[in-house]
């Protein structure tokens, strides 16, 4: 026979052992996690002089390769910097304006069109002015959204230069993911107008 004491051991044994068997069996709660993203590395903003032979001068990242656009209508001062550890370019189109009012209001007309292009898949797109230290102003065009360019401009002297620049990132990740590098390469374009000086 069982003493007392046993007996309530071999209880408590039991209730313990019931309770983890049951713990055991239950469904586990599901409980979403929070949405995560890859760590970006990004380069430090550390610029050089363009030494390339161009109507225009800026100053661009050293984490930049410049490279010859071999778009198949690109034109003899047409460049990319390309940014190899992020990804992504900025492509630059120089026109001469030849002191001709109507040409340069045809490229203006050219770039508002190929920023709004992006009209389908951007939730908003912005335009403004910005005015350089130096005084020069540039028409900047941010887009926001599932978008390949998330920044455009243009900048001109009206009566020799023009320039276009746009920032296309070439990768399909969701965008969110890719704020920092957009913010990044954001602040990189800003400098390029910062720094341009027509030759």
């Amino acid at each position: 026979m069982m003493s007392k004491l046993n007996l309530i051991r071999f209880v408590l044994v039991f209730v313990v052992a019931t309770a983890i068997y049951a713990c055991g069996e239950k469904e586990p709660d599901y409980h979403p996690k929070p949405t995560g993203f890859n760590r970006l590395d990004l380069p430090p903003h550390t610029y050089q002089s363009l030494k390339e032979d161009h109507p225009y001068t800026f100053e661009y990242s050293k984490a930049a390769i410049v490279q010859k656009d071999t778009f198949m209508n690109a034109e003899p001062h047409w460049i990319v910097l390309y940014y190899p550890t992020l990804n992504t370019r900025i492509q630059f189109t120089y026109k001469p304006v030849n002191n001709d009012p109507k040409r340069l209001q045809n490229m203006m007309g050219d770039a508002a069109k190929l920023a709004f292009h992006h009209d389908k898949k951007a939730y908003s797109i912005k335009d403004g002015i910005l005015t350089t230290k130096s005084g020069k102003k540039a028409v900047v065009f941010e887009l926001e959204g599932e978008v390949p360019s998330h920044y455009q401009f243009f900048v001109t002297d009206t009566t020799k230069h023009y320039l276009r620049g746009a920032l296309y990132l070439m990768t399909a990740t969701k965008n969110d993911s890719l704020r920092p590098v957009i913010d990044y390469m954001k602040a990189d374009c800003r400098h390029i107008l910062e720094t341009l000086k027509w030759k």
